[in-house]
């Protein structure tokens, strides 16, 4: 990603209403026009007819009373550092919102002491009874949490649980009248969808800005990063819009709003949603059970690129590729291997691995999915039992972007220079010590490989046949001629394939 796109939370564009309060002018500047008397029009000319619409309007107000009510400003205090989920903002940024410059006057702080730190963004009413979806990061390491409602209540929080993976988190609220939205379905929204956001950006009083769904399925790697199909919009949120409301026309919740990639730590209309299905499966979880409960698959994935699809004999570049698979583990037990392409999972298209990560959590511990697999060319079908997901991932997705890798004890091949893999060296780089293979020593700035190996990686196929040493290494090589060459390596304990295209290509 671009050094200089910062990718935040929270995230309109204040001259929005500027621009009303033009119309308005112009507006009324006309219709004194309108009403200066005219002198009377020749006979020859037909006379000029006024036409006025009695109560007509172009207004989004009906959806922003139904919604407005339910969308809360959200206070947590604490001694506690910024969210883990680390943003690139400006040191101002957190003076200015989470407590900042000390008073001169309050004298040094103490070493190894904290000082007292107070996060604002939004939050949404989501059932009659005062449960309150918002971000994680907007009250992560709190200690005291409190919302103002529109009514001019302010009432404390407790927080019900918190979900780090979806950076969602759950409070509630004791008392009465509490105006809720209802979740609309998020896989029904469509590109070019308007919506409103709702929130207390840069905490200047609750603010509504309108826009279009941009698109779906986003993924930004913000934060943990580990569960994210966000809906991409252009209605301008700011800091502050954390954990406010993305709505439709009828004024059901869509989307939790939740960052935004700028270049100037402003909006500039690229913001990101929560998907209120996703949100939904996650309240139900933490108001049972005050934790998510996710199904794994057990395998290690990487998107399809159109290399890889080329090297795997596919006819186009589509669904996830399976790079590891965990001994014991769900895809184990019903037999899927290295190599296979998932392209389906229930029925619906799996188109990287961001897709089947979500589809795969969203089914359930101890579910059967039904997944459709192209293996050396030949499509088949594959039921699995879902596992349940680790707390913390045994191992991250692979979808790093790279496409290349190879060898060089020949550098004129492949343009790197390798050395067998003992035990030792195994242990050294993470690797496991009965793995089989050799290690890259160097990679040849201007060579073939120079983009996509990195030393320390561990080669252990070349095109889909095993490699455990140099000299096998090297025939492989030259069996490949000028053809693209695949890769089965192990980088720093994960396995990936990577591609090397030839030196004319």
């Amino acid at each position: 990603m671009n050094r200089f796109i910062s990718l935040t939370p929270r995230g309109a564009r204040t001259w929005v209403a500027g621009l009303g309060v033009a119309g308005l002018l112009g507006g009324a500047a006309w219709s004194g026009l309108a009403a200066t008397p005219r002198a009377a029009a020749p006979a020859d000319v037909a006379p000029t007819v006024s036409h006025a619409i009695a109560a007509g309007r172009d207004s989004y107000a009906d959806v922003v009373d139904i919604v407005s009510p339910a969308v809360v400003t959200v206070h947590a205090t604490g001694r506690a550092r910024a969210s883990e989920t680390q943003y690139q903002v400006p040191d101002d940024f957190f003076q200015q919102f989470f407590g900042g410059r000390n008073n001169p006057s309050e004298g040094q702080q103490r070493p190894g002491r904290r000082p007292r730190q107070t996060a604002l963004g939004s939050g949404v009413v989501v059932t009659s009874d005062g449960y309150i979806l918002t971000n994680n990061h907007v009250i992560d390491s709190a200690d005291e949490v409190s919302v103002d409602l529109t009514d001019g209540r302010t009432l404390k929080a407790k927080v019900v649980g918190t979900d780090k993976a979806s950076d969602l988190a759950l409070l509630k609220v004791e008392g009465s009248n509490f105006r809720s939205l209802t979740l609309g379905d998020s896989d029904a929204v469509k590109v070019g969808d308007v919506v409103l956001a709702v929130g207390n950006p840069l905490n200047v009083g609750q603010t509504v800005t309108m826009g279009i769904i941009s698109a779906k399925g986003r993924s930004t790697g913000v934060g943990d990063g580990s569960y994210e199909d966000f809906l991409q919009t252009d209605a301008p949120i700011n800091h502050g819009n954390s954990g406010g409301a993305l709505v439709n026309m009828k004024g059901e919740l869509i989307g939790i709003n939740s960052q935004i990639v700028s270049v100037s730590d402003g909006n500039i209309g690229i913001g990101f949603a929560i998907p209120a299905n996703m949100a939904r499966h996650v309240m139900t979880d933490l108001k049972t059970s005050g934790k998510v409960t996710r199904a794994q698959l057990g395998v290690t994935v990487q998107t399809v690129s159109p290399d890889l699809a080329d090297s795997l004999g596919l006819k186009d570049a589509r669904g996830v590729v399976v790079s590891s698979v965990a001994p014991g583990s769900a895809a184990d037990k019903a037999g899927l291997k290295r190599g296979d392409v998932i392209t389906t999972l229930n029925g619906q298209a799996v188109r990287d691995t961001n897709t089947l990560r979500n589809h795969v959590a969203d089914a359930g511990p101890g579910s059967v999915a039904k997944l459709k697999v192209v293996r050396d060319g030949a499509e088949k079908d594959v039921k699995v039992t879902l596992d349940t997901a680790e707390t913390r991932r045994a191992a991250r997705d692979n979808d790093e972007g790279e496409s290349d890798g190879s060898s060089r004890d020949d550098r004129a091949a492949l343009g790197i220079s390798v050395a067998p893999l003992t035990p030792e060296l195994a242990g050294q780089l993470g690797v496991k010590r009965d793995t089989k293979g050799v290690v890259v020593r160097d990679v040849d700035p201007d060579g073939r490989s120079a983009d996509v190996l990195r030393p320390g990686d561990v080669i252990q196929e070349v095109n889909r046949h095993s490699v455990d040493s140099v000299d096998a290494l090297r025939s492989a090589i030259r069996q490949s001629a000028d053809k693209t060459v695949l890769l089965l390596i192990n980088r720093q304990g994960s396995d990936l394939f990577v591609t090397v295209k030839p030196n004319n290509g």
